[in-house]
């Protein structure tokens, strides 16, 4: 069966622009969207979810599809989503999006059980959700920069964040730094060494391959990268882990080291989440605002289902948090 991401590819335009022909956008040229409803025809291609194209009756429901239903990060963006979903007489189903296209996630896009979805899922691929948007369906997303006609995004300075991170521990005097990544397909990844990229040329120093390590975002994933670090035999004086549970995995390494943090070694984290000011020592971080996300998302779903323009881009700030994991050298 063929899908939009076939039918872009045989009509050689985007993903989002196939989509913008699909469901009639005045957004794109009238030869580019007859190219792609032939393509469409040869390939014999049908729309996801037709049959719920129709009138829907509204499930007051909304839903949240998270990477990780159990991860720290998520206790405040699920907060958020929640608080302002029932301020407006919504109820929230929270889910994850393991389960590739039997997940309980897939039958929410594609079946449209409820009346709109926010994604946090950097697992979850791009075409599922562009296919399954529509004015009466809409889908906010936390995780990526996604375009599409009834998509909308909801995005923290993550490149603003890993360079304030780095550049902290510049200022602590640090001149080796490693980075701690966090997954390789990870939207905010990316855009975190970015910044952490930007900052070392911005100053002067050299960045060196071998001081990048993956730690998956986990805190077992943290002690693990930072475990290799330590055997590399040749220590780094700060290191920017791209997410606090990583960070709080790399102080139990270092402990059981007996390397001191932050006398021999700076670190920061990002996120900000509960456990960061509750380490010895205490984490300096990057502070992300995961309720205001959630409670943002949640505020646009609404506005959607009430057939309001909006934008389709809203950008969110970070803020550095210095607690007791740095010093100055």
């Amino acid at each position: 069966m063929a899908t939009i991401k076939d039918v872009a590819k045989a009509a050689g335009v985007s993903v989002s622009t196939a989509s913008y022909a699909i469901n009639g956008s005045s957004k794109i040229s009238e030869a580019t969207r007859a190219r792609v409803l032939e393509a469409a025809r040869q390939l014999n291609y049908q729309k996801n979810g037709l049959a719920t194209d129709l009138k829907r009756s509204s499930t007051k429901t909304i839903a949240l599809i998270l990477n990780d239903l159990s991860g720290p990060y998520y206790s405040e963006l699920i907060r958020g989503v929640q608080e302002t979903a029932l301020e407006s007489g919504y109820d929230l189903i929270a889910c994850s999006s393991f389960g590739g296209k039997e997940s309980t996630a897939i039958k929410f896009l594609r079946e449209k059980r409820v009346d709109g979805v926010i994604v946090s899922a950097h697992n979850l691929h791009d075409e599922p959700i562009v296919e399954s948007a529509r004015r009466s369906f809409p889908v906010v997303v936390l995780d990526r920069l996604l375009k599409g006609e009834h998509i909308y995004n909801v995005l923290v300075d993550n490149e603003q964040g890993g360079y304030m991170a780095t550049e902290h521990l510049i200022r602590c005097g640090c001149k080796h730094i490693s980075y701690i990544s966090g997954a390789s397909n990870s939207y905010d990844h990316k855009l975190r060494f970015q910044g952490y990229m930007r900052a070392l040329t911005d100053y002067g120093l050299e960045y060196s391959p071998k001081m990048n390590i993956s730690g998956k975002f986990t805190i077992e994933g943290g002690y693990m990268a930072t475990k290799l670090l330590i055997a590399q035999r040749s220590l780094p004086d700060g290191i920017f882990y791209a997410n606090d549970e990583m960070a709080v995995g790399g102080l139990k390494a270092f402990e059981e080291a007996g390397i001191s943090v932050p006398d021999d070694i700076s670190i920061v984290g990002f996120d900000d989440i509960f456990l960061a000011e509750h380490v010895n020592p205490a984490l300096t971080t990057i502070r992300q605002p995961k309720y205001e996300a959630g409670a943002l998302a949640a505020h646009l779903i609404m506005k959607l289902l009430d057939e309001q323009e909006l934008e389709h881009e809203y950008m969110l700030p970070t803020e550095l948090i210095v607690r007791r994991s740095t010093r100055v050298r």
